[in-house]
């Protein structure tokens, strides 16, 4: 179960779209087939369209192999800001790129464009070897906070589908269950997509962890009646003061979890950190189609002409948040001296 796959020089991405249904994989060619893909969600989770994009960078790198190394470098940029555009608020999507053109722009100006294709291919697989590894560590840190039998809620999917191993919030309960801490995970379907019902709930099955599936509306009385004692996300962007921003729905689950007392943990890596905005506020906030909400499974559920809002994000402030989980251990507020000091290393 791997969402990004580079081998022989393609670029192969499991097709998120069709899951469950459907187990179908893209092999991206070009550059343009892997920014579509990212666009459409047919690959989603940010460390996973951050590592795509990497290798989107290579395949269109190779396109221009003939040219000068000024206007190969002037071309690849013009790649990169299309990739850029695809998702606006998953900030892996910019790091990674960033990343990439920094390997081109430290070359000297007499570089061979292969020189720098076989740069560019290596950075792009460090990038993924290195998720794997950060995926690993957030497991082992995460699971520290459930020394219990727990039962926990989850909200989207920040499993392996989202990243390129076994993912941020899924990897700690992944963790956290094989050393004998989790009971249960409750998995909200997460509307309109429904990551929670076709991805999440799926992953778990696959792996024999015990979940139950409920629609977003369900989760409060979930709370209410003690069925579960703390709550796992993920996320796609966050702020210098810990302001947190994920799937729509996620800030719903957040007041809920304070209310009731429960404990709202986030899972993610440094990537994910944008040192460069200092709150929630400053996070742009995709906005999908209308049909993503007026249509389920191919069928209109709603009135023809409806007008409709559809953010595919919010933000969860951190004061609804018990702790950030990451690779360099488990961060606690004051989250603002917390990030600072993380952002040094």
């Amino acid at each position: 179960m791997r969402s990004v796959v580079w081998s022989n020089g393609c670029l192969t991405l499991l097709n998120q779209t069709l899951l469950p249904a459907k187990v179908e994989y893209i092999e991206c060619n070009d550059w343009r087939r892997a920014a579509e893909a990212i666009k459409h969600l047919e690959v989603r989770g940010a460390p996973a369209i951050g590592a795509a994009a990497a290798f989107a960078l290579v395949l269109g790198a190779r396109e221009l192999v003939e040219l000068d190394f000024a206007e190969f470098k002037r071309q690849l940029d013009e790649t990169a800001q299309v990739l850029r555009q695809t998702r606006p608020t998953a900030v892996n999507l910019f790091w990674a790129i960033n990343r990439m053109m920094a390997v081109v722009n430290r070359l000297p100006d007499n570089t061979a464009p292969q020189t720098a294709i076989c740069a560019l291919e290596q950075e792009a697989i460090a990038i993924a070897e290195e998720d794997k590894a950060v995926n690993e560590r957030i497991a082992e840190y995460g699971a520290t906070l459930f020394t219990a039998p727990t039962s926990v809620l989850t909200h989207c999917n920040a499993g392996a589908l989202a990243t390129v191993a076994v993912g941020t919030a899924l990897g700690v309960i992944r963790k956290a269950w094989s050393q004998g801490n989790i009971t249960r995970v409750f998995a909200d379907e997460t509307r309109p997509l429904l990551q929670g019902a076709r991805l999440t709930a799926w992953e778990l099955m696959q792996d024999s962890i015990p979940v139950t599936l409920i629609t977003d509306n369900m989760a409060g009385w979930v709370m209410k009646n003690k069925m579960v004692q703390a709550v796992i996300v993920g996320a796609d962007r966050i702020a210098l003061n810990g302001d947190v921003a994920n799937k729509i729905g996620t800030y719903s689950v957040a007041v809920l979890a304070k209310e009731h007392e429960i404990p709202f943990y986030v899972a993610a890596p440094v990537s994910t950190f944008d040192f460069n905005i200092n709150s929630g506020a400053d996070i742009p906030i995709e906005e999908r189609c209308a049909t993503e909400v007026t249509s389920l499974g191919g069928n209109c559920v709603a009135p023809q002409g409806v007008q409709v809002f559809n953010p595919a994000f919010d933000v969860t402030p951190h004061t609804m948040i018990s702790a950030i989980i990451t690779e360099h251990g488990v961060l606690r507020a004051p989250y603002k001296q917390a990030i600072a000091q993380l952002s040094q290393r």
